[in-house]
């Protein structure tokens, strides 16, 4: 019986690692498909997932499972990698600001890079939940700054607990610039902490539109919580590199996707 049990004990750890395989070479699995490669049941395959997930080799999404989000750590810690990337994004993100509008500015480092890319003369209101990117837009004299405040979530970098979601209750913004961890066509755009997510959802239900500037290493991956599905993000920016396919698999979806290889005019 012990050997039974080892061999039991081989064979899912060898399952496991051929789905973790396939999450690199594939970028996401199917249940369905595991299970008749493999000759199980799907109730086996979602139970190694679950299993696989519970250990954050993976997340859990509808049919299947997705790569888990790059998780960078801190927003001070994020803010040093890749600038150059998170500039080009942003030099397209701004195009869609226009004077008079009111926008909120969500956590995150390529949002910083919106923040220091705006025009010091645009006559805006800009509403943001994070220190940094406030004290970025400071120092431009058309903006019109209003920080949301509450504790601060020292991962996320901002304000999102009780507090916050009290201010934002009160919001109506023209646009919602979301920081997101995770983007893909079917799981949506995604966060790694539960308030920050809570606090995305409530803003974004607050805005008349919405706009996310993607870096490439978070396409086709997911954090734990949801904050808004595909056809809810009016607007993608994602980098000139972003993979064909989810393009078209965003698009597919209901996204307006932009590419930053040259600035909107």
């Amino acid at each position: 019986m012990h050997g039974f049990r080892m061999s039991i004990d081989l064979l899912l750890r060898e399952r496991k690692s051929l789905i973790q395989e396939r999450l690199r070479t594939e970028g996401r699995v199917l249940a369905a498909d595991l299970a008749r490669e493999f000759g199980v049941s799907e109730d086996t395959i979602r139970r190694d997932l679950r299993e696989m997930a519970a250990a954050g080799l993976c997340e859990r999404v509808y049919g299947g499972a997705l790569p888990v989000a790059p998780d960078a750590g801190s927003l001070v810690g994020r803010i040093s990698r890749a600038p150059e990337r998170k500039a080009a994004l942003a030099r397209v993100a701004v195009a869609f600001l226009r004077p008079r509008m009111t926008v909120f500015l969500d956590a995150g480092s390529a949002n910083l890079a919106i923040a220091q890319a705006i025009g010091p003369d645009l006559p805006a209101t800009i509403i943001t939940n994070t220190p940094p990117i406030a004290a970025a837009l400071m120092e431009k004299p058309g903006i019109e700054v209003i920080l949301v405040g509450g504790p601060l979530n020292r991962a996320v970098g901002a304000a999102v607990g009780a507090r916050a979601q009290r201010d934002a209750e009160l919001l109506r913004p023209d646009l919602a610039i979301l920081g997101t961890c995770g983007a893909d066509a079917e799981a949506g755009l995604t966060a790694f902490h539960f308030e920050d997510a809570e606090f995305k959802r409530l803003i974004a239900s607050r805005s008349r539109a919405l706009l996310a500037a993607v870096t490439t290493d978070k396409l086709g991956t997911a954090a734990p919580h949801p904050v808004v599905a595909i056809d809810g993000a009016s607007t993608l920016v994602l980098e000139a590199d972003a993979p064909e396919a989810h393009v078209a698999a965003f698009t597919a979806r209901g996204a307006n996707v932009v590419l930053a290889k040259e600035p909107i005019r």
